[in-house]
């Protein structure tokens, strides 16, 4: 099997690594060099693309296509995904596989959320992320869409904030926390682009939302400091970037009911607590 991966990131090069595994011939386009290396170290090909502006043309045939690869900062359009999609529109994958987001369901006033819900995309990334969608089913009908929320492990944990007590938004003010662990994020994307998926849209969560205050509390714990202090929605807007106030403004519980029907994936860490045990292990020593 030849398998492609375009944004071979740390989501990827977990996939990368599982698709070498099992034998197959794995391509994973990035970047960086720093990338690049990364992904050969797993016994890939790697291939450092500005998907922007390089030109695609050469990018090898696929049995299975995974597609990581962010939208570009701006507009509605995932030009990006256009490009590679053009690019491989003669090569008709077995398998394919787009990681997008639970922001497409917009804000769902703290609801519990299943896949039959109509997308509500708020903001601007959200509907590039509706549009990447649209575009890879229309690219390949059985492609898989996973939407993930928050995606945490190692070196993706907010440490520093903690240590240095940044407040966080009071859960009174705020909504649902959404999570994944990214070696199940990895796991189940590994399992999507290795059989035929009943539907084609998959919450890609662990299914237990929490507060935000919650998870923030939880690692202070395990980090042995204080919980943050909380601040207001008011207090919040003076002090947080616009970016971070969109995520705080939608409130959804997602609901991975689906996945656990369709599929016999068992959850590395369904316990979010376990998971955030699991990564301060990895993470690196700190002074």
């Amino acid at each position: 099997m030849q398998t492609l991966i375009i944004g071979c990131g740390d989501t990827g090069v977990r996939v990368a690594a599982r698709a070498v595994a099992a034998g197959d011939t794995v391509t994973g386009v990035v970047r960086s060099d720093a990338s690049a290396a990364r992904v050969r170290a797993v016994g890939a090909h790697a291939r450092v693309l500005d998907l922007d502006n390089d030109p695609l043309d050469d990018l090898p045939q696929v049995d299975r296509l995974f597609y990581f690869a962010p939208p570009p900062r701006e507009g509605t359009v995932d030009t990006r995904m256009a490009r590679v999609l053009d690019a491989l529109a003669g090569s008709m994958p077995q398998r394919a596989v787009y990681i997008s987001t639970s922001g497409v369901y917009g804000d769902c006033g703290g609801a519990w959320v299943d896949e039959n819900r109509p997308v509500n995309a708020e903001s601007e990334r959200a509907k590039r992320r509706v549009d990447a969608e649209t575009r890879m089913l229309a690219y390949c009908g059985h492609a898989c869409i996973l939407r993930a929320p928050g995606i945490y492990g190692p070196n993706r944990l907010p440490i520093q904030r903690v240590l240095d007590g940044t407040p966080i938004l009071d859960d009174a003010d705020g909504g649902w926390s959404n999570r994944i662990h990214i070696d199940d994020l990895a796991g189940i994307a590994w399992l999507a682009g290795t059989r035929a998926m009943p539907h084609s849209v998959y919450n890609a969560c662990d299914g237990n939302p929490t507060g935000l205050g919650v998870y923030y509390d939880t690692l202070a714990h395990m980090l042995d400091v204080a919980p943050p202090p909380r601040i207001s929605w008011a207090q919040a807007q003076a002090r947080f970037s616009a970016m971070r106030l969109s995520f705080l403004r939608e409130s959804r519980r997602l609901t991975n009911q689906r996945l656990l029907a369709d599929t016999d994936y068992v959850f590395s860490f369904a316990d979010f607590r376990d998971g955030l045990a699991a990564s301060l292990r990895a993470e690196p020593p700190r002074d």
